[in-house]
C-alpha cells in the first residue's frame, strides 16, 4: 500500500489497524500459554507495523495519523510493563518520546478553522498524557482552550505529589477517560506523583539520610492507609531504577540516602 489513503479507504484502515491490535494480544496470550514467546512481542510487531500505517497516512492527514498513533498508545498501556522488564526503562521512555513527536506532528499541522480546533482537541486527548509521563505539564489556559479541564485536578496531583487529589480526579472523569482510551495510561501518572510527594519530604527533612518510617507516616497524613513499610521500600526502589531518585536505601538503618547533588532530577531529564 504505497498510496496516501483516501477517505473511501479510511475505514477499512481503521478496522484492519483495530484488528491487527486485537489478534496480537490474543497471539501474545497464546504463545505465552505454550511456551513459544514472553508476553508483548506480538504486541511489538503490531505496533511497528501501526507506524507504516502513520507513514502512509502522510503529513496532510491529522486524523488517519492520530488514530494511528492513538493504538500505538493503546499497546504502549497495555505492554509497558512487560517492556520494561524484557527491554529496560529506555524502552519505554523511547516509545512515549516516538508518540509525542508524532502527536505533535499530528498537531501542527492541524489549521485554525472550527474542525480543525475540534481535531485539535482529540490529538490533545492523547498528546496531554505522553507529555505528562515526559514531565511537561499543560497549563489550565490550554486545558480551557480545548474543553479539556478534565485533567486539570490530574495535572494539579501531579505537580504538588498530591495522590489522594490523583486517586479523586481520576475516578471523577473515569468514564471521560475510559472512553477515550487513556485511563490506564493515566494511572501510570501515580509512580511521578510519589516522586514529587517524596521530593516534599525531603525538603521538610533537609537532610540526605531519610528514614523510612518518614515517608510511611507522610502517606498515612495524606489518607494512603493501603501501604507498609515494605511497599514504601518498592515504590522507592521503582524511583531509583527509573532515575526518578539518586540514592540507595540502606536496609540495615532503613533509610533513604540520597545524592547530595541533585536527588530529584527533573523529570523531562529523566529517560
Amino acid at each position: 500500500m504505497k498510496q496516501v489513503p483516501t477517505k473511501r479507504a479510511l475505514p477499512m484502515m481503521y478496522s484492519v489497524a483495530l484488528d491487527l491490535r486485537i489478534f496480537a494480544n490474543n497471539a501474545d496470550q497464546q504463545l505465552s500459554k505454550k511456551g513459544k514467546g514472553k508476553v508483548g512481542d506480538m504486541l511489538e510487531k503490531a505496533a511497528e507495523q501501526l507506524m507504516s500505517c502513520f507513514r502512509i497516512c502522510g503529513s496532510d492527514k491529522a486524523l488517519p495519523m492520530m488514530y494511528s498513533v492513538a493504538l500505538d498508545l493503546r499497546i504502549f498501556a497495555n505492554n509497558a510493563d512487560q517492556q520494561l522488564s524484557k527491554k529496560g526503562k529506555g524502552k519505554v521512555g523511547d516509545m512515549l518520546e516516538k508518540a509525542a513527536e508524532q502527536l505533535m506532528s499530528c498537531f501542527r499541522i492541524c489549521g485554525s478553522d472550527k474542525s480543525s480546533q475540534k481535531n485539535k482537541r482529540m490529538i490533545l486527548i492523547y498528546l496531554l498524557p505522553v507529555k505528562m509521563l515526559l514531565g511537561h505539564m499543560p497549563t489550565n489556559q490550554l486545558l480551557r482552550k480545548y474543553d479539556l479541564l478534565q485533567f486539570a485536578d490530574v495535572t494539579k496531583a501531579v505537580s504538588e505529589g498530591n495522590l489522594m487529589l490523583l486517586n479523586d480526579a481520576l475516578a471523577k472523569h473515569e468514564a471521560f477517560f475510559i472512553r477515550c482510551g487513556i485511563f490506564l495510561i493515566l494511572e501510570k501518572l501515580k509512580i511521578i506523583t510519589y516522586r514529587n510527594f517524596f521530593k516534599k519530604v525531603y525538603q521538610l527533612l533537609k537532610t540526605h539520610q531519610l528514614p523510612l518510617d518518614a515517608f510511611l507516616v507522610a502517606l498515612k497524613f495524606m489518607q494512603v492507609d493501603d501501604v507498609d513499610t515494605d511497599e514504601v521500600q518498592c515504590i522507592l526502589a521503582n524511583l531509583i531504577y527509573m532515575g526518578h531518585i539518586k540514592g540507595y536505601i540502606s536496609h540495615q538503618h532503613q533509610k533513604l540516602v540520597v545524592s547530595k547533588q541533585n536527588p530529584f532530577p527533573p523529570l523531562s531529564t529523566v529517560s
